[in-house]
């Protein structure tokens, strides 16, 4: 009968033991382990990290880092760590961080406007994915990838449509740039290549001419007029006498791209630049920015009208009034040049 009841005492200890123990279990794996208020936070693991860069990026989210170790080790997470964006839901359990962060990448969003240099370009996707300025530029600004692919060095950045793409966190600069070429092919279609060969150019010519309407205007509603006018301009072999690449010429010429010139001087007709559309006829050889899709399809979609001549409408500022004639032109051009001396605009 004793020993009966000492047998009897060391299964109920040996019950209560491994009770604790899976309770400890269970309470390591399941329950929650989450320690702020928001309903979800966002964690972004570098490239190359360890379980150390994880826990620093962790702890401040986290109730208990130790067990969270323990079950990532058990899950074979810490010799595994990918790189990405991870979701970290409120009351998550260790479990549940741990199959969130093995393999639910969360793409982001990724968007730039009109550039005018691949290092606006890099500065301004360096603030949206893991590679930094000097990396992506690096990437950006080799030369053999576009001579591969059909783009000289003015051309180059007509392969950047400004538009917003999902990319996952850590996309390389590489991955990037290629993605971009793909989506360059992908919007040039074979109906877009119709129309830019019906107004007898080429894509890059189309892209070029597109950066120079965007430039004159910011009304996307007008941009197709705009497109009429330097496209009938060509037609006649009118040079197109466009501001915009008169300061894109200057801003080349100097190297300093932040320079502000909010007009154009009779002087800065002369610089010799083969942008410059007052000295030389045609389509300059390159974009001066990169158009967004708006200003391509106004070109491959023109406005069908008469005018050739256009000048700032000063009594609705945005819009332009636009000519037939060039004595037509030069009086609307003597009202905005006496309303830009009334501002002292001298540069």
């Amino acid at each position: 009968m004793y020993i009966r009841k000492i047998l009897l005492l060391v299964v109920l200890l040996g019950l209560l033991i491994g009770g604790v123990f899976a309770y400890k279990v269970y309470d390591a794996v399941f329950s929650p382990n989450t320690k702020f208020n928001n309903e979800e936070a966002y964690v972004y693991i570098p490239t190359g990290a360890t379980i150390e860069d994880v826990l620093g990026l962790l702890d401040p989210l986290l109730v208990n880092t130790k067990s969270f170790v323990h079950i990532a080790e058990r899950k074979g997470y810490t010799s595994n760590i990918k790189g990405g964006k991870y979701a970290i839901k409120k009351g998550m359990s260790n479990n549940d961080i741990v199959n969130s962060l093995r393999s639910r990448n969360i793409p982001v969003k990724v968007s730039f406007n009109n550039q005018e240099t691949l290092a606006d370009l890099a500065g301004r996707i360096s603030s949206q994915i893991e590679p930094d300025s000097l990396a992506l530029l690096s990437v950006l600004n080799d030369q053999g990838f576009y001579d591969a692919n059909g783009f000289s060095p003015d051309t180059k950045i007509a392969m950047y449509i400004p538009n917003s793409y999902e990319f996952f966190w850590n996309t390389s600069a590489e991955k990037f740039r290629e993605r971009m070429l793909k989506e360059y092919n992908r919007f040039w279609s074979d109906e877009r290549k119709a129309k830019a060969k019906t107004l007898g150019l080429s894509v890059n010519e189309v892209v070029s001419l597109a950066s120079i309407v965007h430039k004159e205007t910011a009304k996307v509603d007008e941009r197709p007029r705009v497109a009429g006018v330097y496209l009938n301009r060509l037609r006649r072999n009118i040079k197109l006498q466009a501001d915009p690449t008169v300061i894109f010429a200057l801003k080349k010429h100097t190297g300093n791209f932040d320079t502000v010139i909010k007009r154009v001087l009779y002087k800065d007709l002369e610089i010799d630049s083969p942008y410059n559309t007052y000295k030389y006829p045609g389509i300059p050889p390159g974009p001066i920015t990169m158009p967004d899709i708006s200003a391509i399809e106004a070109v491959l979609n023109p406005e069908k009208h008469d005018y050739y001549y256009f000048v700032a409408n000063v009594e609705n500022f945005g819009y332009h009034k636009f000519a037939k004639t060039l004595a037509q032109h030069n009086r609307n051009k003597a009202q905005y040049v006496r309303w830009i001396e009334s501002q002292n605009i001298n540069r």
